[in-house]
């Protein structure tokens, strides 16, 4: 039972209501312990945006903001948090990607505006900006896994005398783990030529579901197997896993998720048109990934589209520019499958300009897309190149992918620093180690490995079969023998050693040593240093008619040319690229689109 003050004191309070409050400005009076965790700082320098800490809040207490525009790797963003809301468990410290966000050991504030307790760290000034003490995340404790779980692939010794596929994909076992890495940040999806939603259908690999993966695959990529095994993922360089290990393999996981669905149900899951056909026609030039994007947005709109190719399959540069130890053209012609199942009509064997002119494919339909591709390889024009023995890379490949013969010799010599530079090499040292027993090719470039155009994962793989990669060196002239019964023959290739690419201005001048040459032997010389459109199907008349960039064709940000009946697509507008062809095949497919729905149905 209480006792008789316990009675009275609620009631002896109430003299309290007349006074004065008194706030206490500093109600404690000492320093917070060192690794206190007080109020948030951030390093706008090393944050990137990524919102890791906004998705980890419980309490809701994180708001991403934009203090910038947003670049590559970097959102723009920064978290603004509300102390009405925190509750200062530091999760969004210990998640943080770039480790640039910390806490102060500062923990009394007294502010009568509430709106001071909602600022974003690190933009918003503060007295404990620059305090060393706090909670920091310790060293080597990180919340995801850093390292990238590697992929199975063949022995250099078990690959070099033939072209099966290297590479053998993700288990579900390896991408499950791979998955959990991902704090789905979406820093990724901003970098991807094409946009694709990446988080969504990392995290179907999570679930377990598939299906679900492949359906927000193809909202977005038709080539989906394809970039799942060649795209140059540009993804991963804004990864914001890269930051405290590696980065996420995005490409291997699109690959794994295609790999678990058949071709059967790829075709049901992605299914086919919807919508009634237009009747209205689009002729496309060139069956590579910008032209047949567009042939499947476009047919997928309702209208009737022909694709023509040139060459006797379609794919363009994915089939006749990728080695099928990178791309086995059965996963290329398995997406091919999901687009003509649109309805899409690709003929092929058919040259523009010479069956059939472009004036005939303007009359015949209601708009026409360009997507010539990069198919003649460009020449170094130094001494010695015009006649027999110097090869363009492109043109090789091509043959090779053909199952043309091509001459083997001994010794090859390669000039140019790019992918394909190191697929021909690759290429060629295939061939020698079936034909000779041993690999000798030779690459030599520009520039120095630090600067090297290449994929880092081509070079090393190259170096692995047993080519030889020279850096720094520009070549001078294709040596000739002089006499004898070899007169006339490729001897080897004559170089200096490179002293600088580029001027003060940035434009290409490279500059030798002439002091430091060297001959290089070799029986042939492989060129690799670019690749140009065949522009000659256009005709003199459209040629003419055409604006142009630097030899490219020059378009809107629609991909309309300046004829308003054509559109360019691809690596002719863009350059090579998979992914970025793909990304302009929608562009050029939704700006033809929204054309035909402005002229309307073709009357029934």
């Amino acid at each position: 039972m209480g006792s008789l003050r316990d009675v009275l004191s609620p009631f002896t309070a109430w003299k309290h209501v007349i006074e004065t409050p008194v706030t206490i400005r500093n109600p404690i009076g000492r320093e917070a312990a060192d690794g206190y965790r007080g109020f948030h700082q951030n390093d706008i320098e090393k944050c990137i945006g990524c919102g890791s800490c906004e998705v980890i809040c419980q309490n809701a207490a994180i708001d991403m903001v934009p203090v910038s525009d947003p670049v590559d790797g970097d959102s723009g963003l920064r978290p603004k948090i509300d102390y009405g809301r925190c509750c200062w468990c530091a999760l969004c410290v210990d998640v943080c990607m770039t480790g640039s966000l910390t806490m102060s050991n500062e923990y009394t504030w007294v502010d009568t505006d509430p709106d001071a307790f909602r600022f974003i760290p690190g933009v918003d000034p503060k007295p404990w900006d620059d305090l060393e003490k706090g909670y920091r995340r310790e060293g080597g404790r990180v919340l995801t896994g850093a390292e990238r779980v590697e992929m199975g692939e063949l022995a250099p010794e078990a690959r070099i005398d033939n072209f099966d596929e290297i590479v053998a994909g993700y288990t579900r076992e390896q991408a499950m783990i791979e998955a959990d890495r991902c704090v789905e940040c979406g820093l990724c999806v901003a970098t991807c030529p094409a946009h694709m939603d990446i988080p969504d259908y990392i995290a179907a690999i999570r679930e377990g579901d598939y299906d679900l993966g492949l359906q927000i695959l193809y909202e977005t990529n038709p080539f989906s197997e394809v970039c799942g095994r060649v795209c140059t993922h540009k993804c991963e360089t804004a990864c914001a896993a890269r930051h405290e290990g590696d980065p996420i393999a995005i490409r291997w996981l699109k690959r794994h998720i295609v790999d678990n669905v058949s071709e059967d149900r790829r075709l049901e899951i992605v299914g086919t048109p919807q919508t009634l056909p237009t009747r209205r026609k689009v002729a496309i030039v060139g069956a590579g990934p910008a032209g047949l994007t567009a042939a499947y947005d476009l047919a997928r709109q309702g209208h009737a589209v022909t694709v023509y190719e040139a060459q006797d399959k379609p794919g363009g540069m994915m089939r006749f520019g990728i080695p099928e130890y990178r791309l086995p053209y059965a996963a290329l012609d398995r997406d091919i499958a999901v687009i003509a199942a649109q309805g899409v009509k690709i003929e092929t064997g058919v040259r523009i300009g010479h069956e059939i002119t472009m004036d005939r494919l303007r009359a015949e339909n209601d708009a026409v897309v360009l997507s010539i591709g990069l198919h003649i390889g460009r020449s170094t024009r130094i001494p010695g190149t015009e006649g027999g023995g110097v090869e363009t890379a492109i043109d090789l490949l091509r043959r090779i992918t053909a199952g043309e013969e091509v001459p083997v010799p001994k010794q090859v010599l390669v000039i140019g620093g790019g992918n394909v530079a190191m697929d021909i090499a690759r290429s060629m040292a295939r061939l020698q180690k079936v034909k000779h027993g041993a690999v000798g090719v030779t690459v030599t470039a520009l520039e120095d490995f630090a600067h090297f155009l290449a994929d880092r994962e081509e070079i090393e793989e190259s170096l692995e079969e047993g080519v030889e990669i020279i850096d720094a060196r520009g070549p001078q002239e294709v040596v000739r023998f002089k006499s004898g019964n070899r007169k006339g023959e490729v001897k080897g290739l004559r170089s200096w050693a490179v002293t600088s690419i580029f001027d003060d201005k940035g434009r290409f001048a490279p500059q030798y040593d002439q002091g430091d040459e060297r001959l290089h032997p070799a029986e042939m010389v492989v060129e690799a240093i670019g690749q140009a459109a065949d522009v000659s199907i256009l005709g003199e008349d459209l040629t003419e008619a055409l604006d142009w960039n630097r030899g490219r064709l020059a378009v809107d940000v629609a991909g309309r040319t300046s004829e308003p009946w054509l559109w360019a697509a691809g690596d002719a507008v863009h350059g090579p690229d998979v992914i970025t062809a793909v990304a302009d095949g929608h562009r050029v497919a939704a700006s033809v689109g929204a054309m035909l729905m402005a002229m309307g149905e073709v009357a029934r």
